[in-house]
């Protein structure tokens, strides 16, 4: 199983492209297009996320993924798991009544919303999303779910920029990352 793993892990890092100073100077952003185009690839991201959530998580009732790119992997990890998934969007892109959590950016303000309707209280979820940076959209999310009274039973990424300590942010919820920088 360890062989099997480390071999996925190796194949999504090798499927992760870095693109020096964008968007902007300074910035190496990482890109996860490849692991998107690669099948086999983005089955081994699944798989590892469905691995980590069955044996850590005895009971998931929802997958909640993070606008945009959670909304990627979230509804495939959702089926696998027979789960239902739900959109933690962007202020002003989901239609109803909705819940908001305003947070910081690196570079400003932004509001993270969910449907009101979307999480029950006392329903368990995982949180999901490409990227963990400096923490500031994982956690407006992790406040929306405790704002629709939801156990948050960990958060997962893709990509993990470590020196960033977005992890810290997201505390006292556990964090699982496929691959670290």
């Amino acid at each position: 199983m360890a062989t099997s793993q480390e071999s996925k892990l190796q194949l999504i890092q090798s499927r992760i492209r870095a693109f020096p100073d964008f968007p902007k100077k300074g910035i190496l952003f990482r890109d996860i297009c490849p692991i998107m185009k690669d099948p086999v690839a983005l089955t081994a991201v699944i798989d590892l996320f469905e691995e980590h959530v069955v044996k850590n998580h005895q009971q998931v009732d929802l997958i909640v993924g993070l606008d945009a790119r959670g909304f990627l992997f979230g509804p495939l990890l959702a089926q696998r798991l027979g789960v239902g998934f739900v959109l933690v969007r962007k202020k002003g892109k989901l239609p109803g009544a909705t819940a908001s959590v305003a947070y910081d950016l690196e570079y400003g303000k932004a509001e993270a919303e969910i449907q009101e309707d979307a999480v029950a209280p006392g329903q368990k979820v995982v949180l999901i999303d490409d990227l963990l940076a400096t923490g500031g959209t994982l956690y407006a999310a992790c406040e929306l779910m405790r704002k629709q009274q939801a156990e948050v039973l960990g958060c997962m990424v893709v990509i993990e920029l470590k020196e960033l300590k977005g992890s810290d942010k997201v505390k006292p919820h556990s964090l699982f990352s496929l691959v670290q920088y």
